[in-house]
C-alpha cells in the first residue's frame, strides 16, 4: 500500500472521529432559576439584604455558566468552519493557478510543434533550392540552413515532450488538489449542518438565561456586581462566586477558618477568598446544587 493511500486512511480515520454528534448538556432548570428571583423580587421591603443580594449573585453564577457550557460547545465550530473556508479559498486558488499553467505549457507545446513543422517546411524550401543553385557555395549555404532547421526540429521536439510532460504532472496535482477540495466541501458542508443544529438547539435556552440574568443584576447593586465581574473574567472557570464545601473554598479548594464559615452563614456581609478571591456564600444558599470548580 502506498504512503498516499495509507495517509488518506489516516484523514478519513480522523474526520470520522471529529464527526462523533456532539453530545449538548442538560441546561439547568430555567424556571426554577426564575422562580427563585420572582421570590426575592416580590419580597415587600425597600432594600435587598446582603442574603438577598447573595442568592441572586449565585443565581447569577449558575445562569452565566450555563450560558458559558452552551456557547463553549456551540463556539468551537465557528472557528472550525471559518478554518474549513480559509482552506477552501486556498485551494480554489491553487487550483486556478494550476490550470493557468497547464493553460501556458499547452500553449508552449503547440508552439514548439508549430515550430518544427514551419522548420519542416522551410527544409523543403530550401531542398527545392538546392536544385536550381549555380555554383557549390550558394549549395553549402543552403545546406547549413538545412542542417540548422533540423536542429530547430530537434529542440522544438525536445522542448515539446518536456513541457507535455509537466502537463502531466500538473494535471495529476490538480486532480489531487479538486480531490481534497471536493473532501473539504464535503467536511464543511456537514459542519455548517452540525453548527445550525446546535445553534437551533441551544438558541431558545440562551435566550431564557440571558433574559433571567438580566433579572438577577437589578437585584444585585453595582459594587458587588463589579466585583464578581471581575473575578469572574479572571478565573480559569468562570466562576466569581461559590459555595463553601467541606470546610472549603468551592473554587480553590483551599481551607476556610471555622470563624470565616461563621460570618459567611450569617449573611450579614460579603466575604471573598482569601486565596483567590472568589466571593464565597453559604451552602445553604446554593440549595445544595454547588457549581463546582474545573
Amino acid at each position: 500500500m502506498s504512503l498516499s493511500k495509507i495517509a488518506k486512511g489516516k484523514i478519513k480515520q480522523k474526520e470520522q472521529v471529529a464527526f462523533k454528534p456532539r453530545k449538548i448538556e442538560k441546561i439547568i432548570d430555567v424556571n426554577r432559576l426564575e422562580k427563585k428571583l420572582e421570590e426575592i423580587m416580590a419580597l415587600d421591603h425597600n432594600e435587598f439584604s446582603v442574603e438577598e443580594r447573595l442568592k441572586a449573585l449565585y443565581v447569577l453564577q449558575e445562569i452565566d455558566s450555563n450560558i458559558d457550557k452552551i456557547r463553549t460547545i456551540r463556539g468551537e465550530l465557528p472557528m472550525e468552519v471559518a478554518d474549513l473556508e480559509d482552506e477552501i479559498v486556498g485551494l480554489n486558488t491553487r487550483i486556478t493557478n494550476i490550470n493557468e499553467e497547464i493553460a501556458n505549457l499547452t500553449d508552449q507545446v503547440n508552439k514548439k510543434k508549430q515550430a518544427a513543422k514551419d522548420s519542416k517546411e522551410q527544409i523543403k524550401k530550401y531542398e527545392a533550392q538546392q536544385d536550381k543553385v549555380k555554383n557549390n557555395r550558394e549549395f553549402d549555404s543552403l545546406n547549413k540552413e538545412i542542417e540548422f532547421q533540423n536542429l530547430e526540429i530537434q529542440l522544438a521536439e525536445k522542448r515539446s515532450k518536456e513541457f507535455a510532460i509537466e502537463v502531466s504532472t500538473k494535471n495529476v496535482i490538480l486532480e489531487e488538489t479538486q480531490n481534497i477540495l471536493n473532501d473539504r466541501e464535503s467536511v464543511l458542508k456537514l459542519k455548517e449542518t452540525e453548527l445550525a443544529s446546535i445553534v437551533e438547539e441551544t438558541k431558545k435556552e440562551e435566550d431564557q438565561l440571558v433574559k433571567i440574568a438580566a433579572k438577577a443584576r437589578t437585584i444585585i447593586d453595582e459594587r458587588l456586581l463589579t466585583a464578581y465581574t471581575r473575578v469572574r473574567t479572571n478565573a480559569r472557570n468562570g466562576l466569581g462566586v461559590v459555595a463553601i464545601q467541606r470546610d472549603a473554598c468551592g473554587g480553590c479548594f483551599n481551607k476556610i477558618p471555622p470563624q470565616r464559615q461563621l460570618d459567611i452563614r450569617q449573611h450579614k456581609k460579603v466575604i471573598v477568598c482569601e486565596h483567590c478571591g472568589r466571593i464565597l456564600v453559604d451552602p445553604k444558599i446554593a440549595d445544595e446544587e454547588t457549581v463546582v470548580a474545573e
